[in-house]
């Protein structure tokens, strides 16, 4: 971890205005997780069928979830990459090649073709652009985060750090209103409402990923007018700048490492619970062999967006918790209640009332903002500047394996397990959390350390 023997964030007059920096780094996170929004509601509605056509429900599903989940084990692999990149050559540098990178995996995904036109060949085709979409997200992260809380005044790193963050609630936004725009627009007249329609699985699903390309290009923009920060200039012009950065912060900051990994693990897990999970569960017909509460699509996807306004709310709430209470203070306080959170999953998920999906989606997107908003400043503070990117990005993206790329294949197994009821679910997520407030406890306050070391 960075020393922290300065009394006050010591920071030199950013190089970059407000506004460019929250842009640039908003912009990019927001098109990251609008890609894997766009991916993770087509692997519920479209890819079992298109993709991993089979006479078991259950089965197809759970193949298009372990492609969702296959780009989290990319992801450490383009952290180590880009990572070492942006620790070398800049911040700017790698965050335009990593969205480049990002932008044409999505873009190419709405060109695929699909299991009746190619075979097998459509379900590894999808694989690759998955991977290399999580290959490039690896590196897109921890570079917004570095662009945020590098730039920042003093006293509102935190602050400027939720501004990345912020892309996770906009980004569900935006990629679940499109989709849901275009379902209604092709919905067939007298088919079940929400029900896709034979337009919409033959064409209608590309569009998404297809437009992800008008957001590249305006992210693209945006961040070719970044200059770097003055943290990476004077490492740089100290001769500090290391020739292997991915050694050195395995070799001095393991611990940064490893406890950075765990930290992150309730937020991941309880993430892509409230949203892939939810969205399984809650459009599942209850007379399935494994229920769910029956919901449309169009009818829970807009109650989805309601949850997630609370997100991008607290998202933003957080960030001046944390610059006043501090990062690990507000996030054991966060991290507790999370875990007190997964005892709810029953009575209110799944209690069959929609005022108690409605207040578990706006109680449960309301911790995610609290949990997520602090860790765009909390991951980079544990790591000098010469391995920040490298550091950061390889904690938040292991994490994403544990608490993420097995997350919704263990949600829909224990979901089964217990005939449909979502409490082993909620259980799941309690233990993370668990382990997550222990490696919280293992760390130090990070709000006074001088990210100019």
């Amino acid at each position: 971890m960075v020393s922290a023997t300065t009394t006050n964030e010591r920071t030199t007059q950013p190089r970059n205005s407000p506004a460019r920096v929250v842009l640039a780094s908003l912009i990019g996170t927001t098109i990251e997780f609008y890609d894997f929004y766009v991916y993770a509601t087509a692997a519920v509605l479209v890819f079992p069928h298109l993709f991993f056509p089979s006479d078991n429900e259950t089965t197809a599903l759970l193949a298009s979830f372990a492609t969702f989940g296959a780009a989290m084990l990319a992801r450490p692999i383009g952290a180590i990459f880009f990572g070492h990149l942006g620790d070398r050559l800049g911040r700017k540098t790698t965050l335009v090649a990593s969205l480049l990178t990002m932008g044409i995996a999505t873009f190419l995904i709405g060109l695929l073709p699909t299991h009746a036109m190619v075979g097998a060949w459509a379900a590894v085709l999808l694989l690759l652009m998955r991977l290399t979409q999580g290959f490039a997200i690896g590196g897109e992260w921890s570079g917004a985060a570095l662009v945020a809380t590098e730039n920042a005044p003093a006293g509102k790193r935190a602050w400027y750090g939720t501004f990345p963050q912020l892309g996770a609630p906009l980004g569900f936004i935006i990629a679940n209103m499109l989709f849901y725009v275009i379902n209604v627009v092709l919905a067939e007249p007298g088919a079940p409402s929400g029900q896709p329609s034979a337009a919409f699985l033959d064409w209608g699903w590309r569009i998404p990923f297809l437009f992800s390309a008008v957001m590249v290009i305006v992210g693209l923009w945006v961040r070719l007018k970044l200059v770097e920060s003055s943290a990476f200039e004077q490492t740089k012009q100290s001769g500090g700048v290391k020739r292997m950065p991915l050694a050195e912060a395995f070799r001095h900051h393991w611990r940064g490492l490893i406890l950075g990994t765990f930290a992150m693990l309730a937020t991941y897990v309880l993430f892509y619970l409230m949203t892939s999970y939810t969205l399984t569960y809650g459009t599942r017909p209850t007379d399935a062999p494994v229920p769910g509460a029956g919901y449309s699509y169009n009818n829970f996807i807009l109650m989805l967006v309601f949850g997630v306004v609370f997100f991008g709310i607290f998202t933003l709430v957080s960030g001046p918790l944390a610059d006043r209470f501090g990062r690990r203070r507000t996030l054991l306080i966060v991290t507790a209640a999370i875990a007190v959170f997964g005892f709810l999953f029953v009575p209110l998920l799944g209690g069959g009332s929609t005022p108690l999906v409605m207040f578990f989606l706006a109680l449960g997107f309301t911790l995610m903002g609290l949990t997520f908003g602090p860790m765009g400043a909390f991951l980079p503070e544990m790591f000098p500047t010469n391995v920040r990117y490298t550091g950061s990005a390889v904690a938040y993206n292991v994490s994403s394996i544990l608490g993420a790329a097995l997350a919704p294949i263990i949600a829909v197994w224990l979901w089964g397990l217990a005939d449909g009821s979502p409490v082993f679910v909620g259980l799941y997520l309690t233990g993370a959390a668990l382990l997550t407030f222990v490696s919280l406890l293992l760390t130090q306050e990070t709000k006074n350390v001088d990210i100019e070391a």
